[in-house]
C-alpha cells in the first residue's frame, strides 16, 4: 500500500466517530473501488496469489490459483492450506513470517490435480520486514510450460549450455595448466644443472692451471639433498593442480553426463555423517565448527548413497564458502509425513531475495569465484531421486538448504480422494 493511501485510510479511522452518514458512504464506495481495483488487477495476472493468515488459513486466491490448483473461492477461503497442498511445510512457512527482517523463501513442488504441473512458490510476509505475524503472500509460478519445451529449443539451449560450460571450464582449466607449465619448466632447468654437474669430468691433475679455468666437480650431498627439494616443492604444486583440474573435469562431466542413481534403501544418517567425516579436515582448516542434530529414529529410504553424498558435498562446500572463520554449520536430519531429510544450515551472511529467486539457474552464482555448476548438480540428484529442494536464506542470519527424499520410489503428489477429480493418466 502506498504512503498516500495509508495516510488516508490513517485520517478516515482518526475520525471515523464524527463522520456523517454521507461521509461514511463516501469513504465505503472510495474503499470498495479500490478492492474492485486490486481484484482485477490481480485476476490479470498469470502467477497464482494466495493470502494466508497467521495460521494458514485461505483468506483471498486470485483467478489463477482456480487455473492452477483447481480451488473455488467460495469454497477454499477459510480453510487450512495444508488441507489442499499437504506438501506445503507451514510450520516452516510461518516462522518465517514471525521473524521479521529482510528474507524469503523459495519452494517448488508438483501437483496432480486438477492436471500434473510443475509449480515454483515463494513466500513472502505480508508485515514486510517487521517482527510478529500478520499473515503470508503465496506467490505460485507455474513452471511447466518451461520444462516442456519443443525438442529444437531443447537442443538449441542444449548446445549453448554446453559451449557456455566448455567456456567456463576453459577458463577455470588455464589457471592450473599454466602453473604446471611454469613448474615443469622450473623442474626441467633444475635437472639439466644436475646433470651438467654429473656429466662434467674431473679436473686434470696438472702441476699449474690457467687463472680463468673453473675447476669441473661432481655434486656434492648437501647440493643434491638442495635439488631433491626443489624438485619436492615443484612436484606438490604439480600434484595439487592436477588434482584441481580432476575435480574441475569432473564436475564438468557430472554437469553433462550425469549417470542414473543405484537405489537401494540406505541410512540417511549414515550418509550424512560420512559426508561430514570427508569434510571435517577442511572444515577445521577454515576455522568452522560443526553441530550434528540427527534423528536416531530416522527410517531407511531409496536412495543412492553415492549421489546424495555427492549432493551434500556440494551443498556443504558452498556453506563453508559463505562463512568466515568461526562460523558454525549444523546438519539435521528428520522425517515428515511421506518421506525423509537432511539440512545443511550456515551462519553466513545469507542470500537477498532478488538473488535467492535465482538460485538453481545454470551459471548464475553467489560466489566471486564458481560456474553454478554445483547447485546445477544437487538439483538434478534430488530430482532423479523424486525428491525437492527448499532454501531459506535470513540477510545477516545464514542459510539452510533442505534436501527432501520421499519414502517411496516414485513420489506422487495428489489431494484428497474426496476433494479431487480421477487421477489423470
Amino acid at each position: 500500500m502506498t504512503g498516500g493511501k495509508s495516510s488516508f485510510l490513517d485520517k478516515v479511522l482518526g475520525r471515523l466517530d464524527r463522520l456523517d452518514p454521507d461521509g461514511l458512504q463516501t469513504v465505503v464506495q472510495r474503499l470498495a473501488r479500490e478492492r474492485s481495483f486490486l481484484e482485477t488487477l490481480f485476476n490479470t495476472i498469470e502467477d497464482g496469489l494466495l493470502v494466508l493468515d497467521p495460521e494458514g488459513r485461505i483468506l483471498y486466491l486470485n483467478r489463477a490459483v482456480t487455473r492452477l490448483l483447481g480451488l473455488r473461492p467460495e469454497e477454499a477461503e477459510g480453510q487450512p492450506i495444508g488441507q489442499h497442498l499437504p506438501d506445503l511445510d507451514w510450520q516452516k512457512i510461518a516462522s518465517l513470517d514471525h521473524r521479521g527482517g529482510e528474507h524469503g523463501l523459495r519452494l517448488e513442488f508438483e501437483v496432480q490435480f486438477p492436471r500434473p504441473r510443475f509449480l515454483r512458490l515463494f513466500a513472502a510476509p505480508l508485515d514486510g520486514e517487521a517482527p510478529g505475524s500478520r499473515g503470508v503472500a503465496l506467490i505460485m509460478h507455474d513452471a511447466t510450460e518451461a520444462r516442456q519445451k519443443t525438442f529444437e529449443a531443447i537442443e538449441s539451449e542444449r548446445m549453448q549450455a554446453l559451449t557456455l560450460l566448455a567456456a567456463s571450464v576453459a577458463h577455470e582449466i588455464g589457471n592450473p595448466l599454466n602453473a604446471l607449465h611454469i613448474h615443469l619448466q622450473l623442474m626441467e632447468r633444475e635437472l639439466k644443472k644436475l646433470r651438467t654437474l654429473a656429466a662434467a669430468p674431473p679436473p686434470a691433475k696438472r702441476e699449474f692451471t690457467l687463472r680463468r679455468a673453473r675447476p669441473q666437480r661432481l655434486p656434492g650431498p648437501d647440493e643434491i639433498e638442495a635439488f631433491a627439494g626443489k624438485f619436492d616443492r615443484y612436484l606438490d604444486v604439480a600434484k595439487g593442480e592436477i588434482a584441481r583440474l580432476d575435480y574441475i573435469v569432473t564436475q564438468f562431466l557430472q554437469a553433462i553426463r550425469p549417470s542414473p542413481p543405484q537405489i537401494q534403501r540406505a541410512s540417511l544418517n549414515d550418509v550424512a555423517l560420512g559426508t561430514l567425516e570427508l569434510l571435517k579436515p577442511e572444515l577445521e582448516n577454515r576455522g568452522l565448527m560443526a553441530e550434528e542434530k540427527l534423528d536416531p529414529h530416522l527410517p531407511p529410504a531409496p536412495l543412492d548413497p553415492a549421489q546424495i553424498k555427492q549432493a551434500l558435498v556440494n551443498v556443504i562446500k558452498n556453506s563453508m564458502q559463505a562463512m568466515t572463520r568461526g562460523g558454525v554449520l549444523t546438519l539435521t536430519t528428520g522425517e515428515s509425513a511421506d518421506g525423509v531429510w537432511v539440512s545443511v544450515a550456515d551462519t553466513g551472511g545469507g542470500i537477498p531475495p532478488e538473488q535467492l529467486q535465482r538460485i538453481g539457474e545454470p551459471f548464475f552464482t553467489t560466489k566471486k569465484k564458481g560456474s553454478g555448476l554445483g547447485l546445477m548438480i544437487v538439483r538434478r540428484i534430488i530430482r532423479e531421486h523424486g525428491g525437492s529442494i527448499d532454501i531459506d536464506s535470513h540477510v545477516g542470519r545464514g542459510t539452510t538448504v533442505r534436501l527432501w527424499l520421499p519414502h517411496q520410489k516414485r513420489r506422487t503428489r495428489l489431494l484428497r480422494a474426496a476433494e479431487s477429480a480421477p487421477d489423470a493418466t
